[in-house]
């Protein structure tokens, strides 16, 4: 990767040996790799048992969690925040669990949809949840950077199953969760 790197800097008309860059090919491989570790991930192992039994069937939800990830269009990052609701059926997930869930699936390069979709169809498949929403708040440098360049743009994205997906007062409580301070 550091040699294709080093070929792409020569390719914009920069000179890799300069003093500058000399190591970043390196660096930039590195990043790379660590930027799309997701790939490296799996449901089972990001779980790691840490689901526990419980008698509440009431919504939970873990909001404003911090995602980073790569647009598979342009390669630009888009960052944002994933609140997660659902309604347990006699298990729970630890809560940092959730921020791994996200992760596991941001650290890839995405489309905010397919991101929403997964992170919903994950949890769900772990939890066994009587319904599962997760709604995905983002800016896209791929927007702001270049293109249309709108600097305050936000992409809004939500996937739901289960109780979430027909309930509209279920939604609104969601809503309001994930609104409040």
């Amino acid at each position: 990767m550091e040699k294709e790197f080093k070929k792409i800097l020569t390719m914009i008309g920069e000179d890799p040996n300069r003093d500058g860059l000399k190591d970043t090919p390196k660096r930039a491989s590195e990043a790379l790799k660590f930027l799309t570790r997701g790939y490296e991930m799996c449901e089972k192992k990001v779980l790691n048992d840490a689901l526990f039994d419980c008698n509440n069937e009431e919504m939970v939800v873990v909001k404003s969690i911090e995602l980073y990830s790569l647009c598979e269009h342009h390669l630009l990052p888009f960052h944002g925040v994933c609140h997660i609701g659902y309604l347990p059926r006699k298990k729970v997930i630890g809560l940092s669990k959730m921020g791994r869930y996200v992760d596991m699936y941001a650290r890839r390069l995405q489309v905010q949809e397919r991101l929403t979709h997964q992170i919903m169809e994950s949890i769900a498949n772990v939890t066994k949840a009587s319904g599962v929403i997760v709604m995905i708040e983002a800016s896209h440098m791929c927007m702001m950077m270049r293109g249309v360049q709108k600097q305050s743009s936000e992409t809004v994205s939500v996937a739901a199953c289960g109780e979430f997906k027909g309930n509209s007062a279920l939604r609104a409580e969601f809503d309001r969760v994930v609104s409040s301070k």
